[in-house]
């Protein structure tokens, strides 16, 4: 009897409801480390810091090196081509 149980269908309903319970405790997790993030920005954006440069400096420091100088030199030659 107890195959049934954790058994349905030929997968295995134990492991399954681990696996999505796990799954949504993250999601809550990441709800909340949002809620946190936009707090942070909040935060700085009344300090007078640009919000929008801070966010363009988090993901240029996710880069890494090559990456982030083959963007810059890209942008400096498109830059150039738009005389902008």
């Amino acid at each position: 009897m107890s195959d049934e149980k954790t058994e349905v269908g030929g997968i295995a309903a134990d492991r399954l409801r681990s696996l999505v319970e796990r799954i949504e405790h993250l999601e809550e997790e990441k709800k909340a480390l949002s809620g946190d993030i936009r707090d942070i920005f909040a935060e700085a954006k009344s300090a007078g810091f640009d919000t929008k440069i801070m966010k363009a400096v988090i993901k240029l420091r996710k880069m890494n090196a090559a990456d982030r100088d083959e963007q810059e030199q890209l942008l400096d030659i498109y830059r150039k081509a738009l005389d902008v």
